[in-house]
């Protein structure tokens, strides 16, 4: 006679959220501040977001819609469907594309958007790409969803964001941030050329709290559940040795 199968209970929805933001606590990289203090070199900087644009920045909404081609529930759906179009038009903010924002950007800083095209993958951020290949394929959308959404989109700041969600700015302040942004005070980087940080002002208020609410509230098993964390913890690994290996191109070394 065989033995009857003990159910594993899922996490609380409370627990879970902490497991995903314990990972998150985690996503800081010890290269960032040498990109964020003026230190880096325009060249440095230059090979950075050239591999940050390649990765993901490019093609993050073709990855977004991927998961929604899994068909998820229509409030998941809509969630999804708007950023989306957001993503890739800026219908939401100031109506062009991220990606497109990001080269505007970049041209104020002196690169021109041709030195944006076939750039050259380095090893550790052609493994961290293929890994967002084949989350954003997975069968179950809800653990594209947390990559993309919670992986990615996120940062070390998520936990204060939820427990603070960010407020819709003014004009006047969202125009603050721009002046204090680090590419305007340490690199001279005309304002004008910097919508994309406007549009993400304009567009982020409470993204984080949807982002950990899709996530936290559709996975419904223990299974669910221990496949997000496992490839939250997968994407952690790959994007710091991404980061890693950005900072070696670079010749930024630990202190």
């Amino acid at each position: 006679m065989r033995k009857a199968t003990r159910m594993i209970r899922p996490l609380t929805t409370s627990r879970f959220q902490e497991e995903m933001l314990r990972v998150m606590d985690r996503k800081h990289h010890w290269a960032w501040p040498r990109f964020t203090d003026g230190t880096a070199t325009v060249v440095q900087l230059k090979q950075h977001f050239q591999q940050e644009y390649a990765v993901y920045v490019r093609d993050f909404p073709v990855l977004l819609a991927r998961i929604h081609g899994h068909n998820p529930p229509t409030s998941v759906r809509r969630m999804l469907a708007e950023n989306i179009y957001e993503e890739d038009t800026g219908g939401l903010s100031l109506g062009k594309s991220h990606p497109d924002l990001f080269l505007q950007m970049m041209g104020g800083l002196g690169y021109p958007a041709r030195t944006f095209e076939d750039v050259k993958l380095l090893p550790g951020a052609r493994r961290y790409r293929a890994w967002l290949e084949r989350a954003s394929h997975h069968r179950d959308w809800v653990v594209g969803a947390a990559v993309m959404t919670v992986f990615v989109e996120g940062s070390i700041k998520d936990r204060k964001e939820l427990v603070e969600p960010s407020k819709p700015r003014t004009a006047e302040e969202i125009e603050s941030i721009v002046q204090q942004h680090p590419l305007v005070r340490h690199y001279g980087l005309p304002q004008d050329a910097m919508d994309l940080i406007r549009s993400h002002q304009m567009v982020e208020a409470g993204h984080r709290h949807d982002a950990y609410h899709m996530v936290v509230n559709h996975a419904k098993t223990r299974s669910q559940q221990e496949t997000i964390l496992r490839y939250l913890n997968r994407s952690l690994t790959l994007w710091t040795a991404y980061r890693d290996g950005v900072a070696r191109a670079c010749g930024i070394h630990k202190r």
